[in-house]
């Protein structure tokens, strides 16, 4: 499998697309009026402590105030074995959370979540500082190794050369990240070095800040992707403009010196993403249908609730019976969710509707299917077995907008619904407003104001209407067309 990552940098937006054997799998935005805020350590000070809910809510300089669980409330001197990737440890018993705040306090935290649609930023005080191969972990005195790194003799081993390189007397845990596997004790110092001083750095401005200030910010996007997706089996990663390329490249020199070559300036005349199609690719993950190459294809619907995911075989008949047809799309459905999850990175509960099976190894295999093809993304799923009604959930973590909300916002039109009502419908709204107003108050004419295509109809094929209505209200009425008005728009004007 070849991988290749693309940076495209405008002065407003970078991008950063994952591409693999030519196909886009991930994408990543970063706007500079508005970049995410997980990961940024801010001082705090709690604004409401919430019994009932067992949280708080902490004023840290957003627009809306950030929610803080009693579970995400570290404990001093908190120990314990951390074992998934980047993750914070495993949650102790919660104490009631106004033992553990009170209104006013001045708390340091630390950004989980960004904020998502009208829900504000989720906050933890386990604070963690990622590296390259490393995760600080403060207070914590843990050394863990990711779960992706299976070989129990690997895990071994950079779990005593961490422990063996940490500062003594220093306080501190450590997560062993993913990249870290086949790593040198050289590498492993550089990062704990690093740790060590940007903690150092963290520490002393906290002190000193200001309520509602920035401690620490994470690294911008570029920056993010070296240090997080660049692994050995990337080929390449392109960047098309020449400071950033170099920014990049002097960034890995100083911590990951044996994949700094891999970064090239892209200096080709055709923009970097239509060259691999990645604009088109983006095009249509905004689509509900996703086609598959046999015929079938997927309907994804994201709501605020869930996403669910419908699998239809469309135009895809089969060379043998209707149960060997039905497995053969959900075993290339199965491929095609996980890579539209990663694309359009959807979070949160999801269903899948699979085309029902009879055969319980058909759904077997359509399970490790989608769970090894879920082993490339980058966050944690979990996937369960079939339901009795034949669906599939999973749930998938979610820290930053989908791709949709990134880039769309509601339809004016229908308020976000997906649908308008037809003309008829708004025909007959507006008889019934025009009998309402008449009853409560005295004119001699009326005029109504609305779309083309509403007053349209009501002209050709409600005219008879209108006249009973005339006759009924003993009132003239005349309608106006109005370019300016949506569908289901419409004003009844009394003269």
């Amino acid at each position: 499998m070849t991988e290749e990552i693309l940076v495209n940098v405008t002065p407003r937006e970078t991008r950063v697309a994952v591409v693999e054997n030519g196909m886009l799998q991930e994408l990543h935005i970063e706007r500079g009026w508005r970049r995410g805020v997980v990961g940024n350590i801010y001082k705090g000070k709690v604004q409401r402590v919430m019994p009932g809910m067992q949280a708080a809510f902490v004023e840290i300089g957003l627009e809306r105030a950030a929610f803080l669980h009693a579970a995400d409330i570290v404990r001093p001197h908190q120990s314990g074995e951390g074992e998934g990737e980047e993750a914070p440890l495993p949650p102790a018993p919660t104490r009631p959370i106004a033992e553990l705040l009170r209104e006013g306090q001045e708390i340091i935290v630390q950004v989980v979540k960004d904020p998502i649609g009208s829900k504000g930023a989720r906050l933890t005080t386990q604070l963690s500082i990622p590296s390259r191969y490393l995760v600080l972990l403060p207070r914590t005195r843990v050394v863990g190794v990711s779960a992706r790194i299976e070989d129990e003799g690997e895990r071994a081993r950079l779990k005593s050369l961490v422990t063996a390189q940490a500062p003594a007397g220093e306080q501190h845990g450590y997560i062993v990240r993913t990249n870290a596997e086949g790593q040198p004790e050289e590498a492993l110092a550089e990062d704990i070095a690093y740790l060590s001083r940007a903690w150092a750095l963290i520490a002393e401005k906290s002190r000193s800040s200001k309520i509602g200030e920035r401690v620490y910010e994470d690294l911008s996007l570029p920056l993010r992707a070296v240090r997080d997706l660049i692994r050995r089996d990337v080929e390449k990663v392109k960047v098309d403009s020449r400071e950033t390329s170099e920014r990049l490249r002097s960034f890995a020199a100083q911590y990951m010196p044996g994949l700094a070559e891999k970064i090239e300036h892209y200096t080709g005349a055709r923009p970097i993403f239509d060259l691999y199609g990645v604009e088109d690719e983006i095009q249509r993950a905004l689509d509900k249908e996703v086609p598959l190459k046999s015929g079938g294809y997927l309907v994804i619907d994201q709501t605020e609730a869930m996403t669910t995911i419908d699998v239809n075989t469309g135009s895809f008949l089969g060379q043998r019976n209707l149960e060997e047809t039905v497995y053969r799309t959900n075993l290339e459905a199965a491929q095609s969710v996980a890579r539209q999850l990663r694309l359009r990175n959807l979070g949160g509960i999801i269903i899948i509707d699979f085309i029902d099976m009879t055969d319980q190894e058909h759904k077997r295999q359509v399970l490790r299917q989608l769970e090894k093809s879920l082993t490339r993304d980058h966050a944690k799923t979990t996937v369960y077995e079939f339901s009795p009604l034949g669906l599939v959930e999973m749930t998938r973590k979610r820290t930053t907008e989908s791709l949709e909300r990134q880039l769309s916002e509601p339809c004016h039109e229908c308020g976000g619904r997906g649908t308008l009502k037809t003309p008829e419908t708004v025909t007959y709204e507006i008889f019934r407003d025009i009998v309402r107003q008449v009853r409560q108050f005295d004119a001699a004419r009326l005029l109504v104001i609305a779309s083309p295509k509403v007053v349209a109809r009501i002209t050709d094929e409600e005219s008879a209407a209108v006249a009973e209505l005339e006759e009924f209200l003993s009132k003239s009425i005349r309608f106006q067309a109005d370019d300016q008005y949506a569908q289901e728009q419409f004003d009844v004007v009394l003269l």
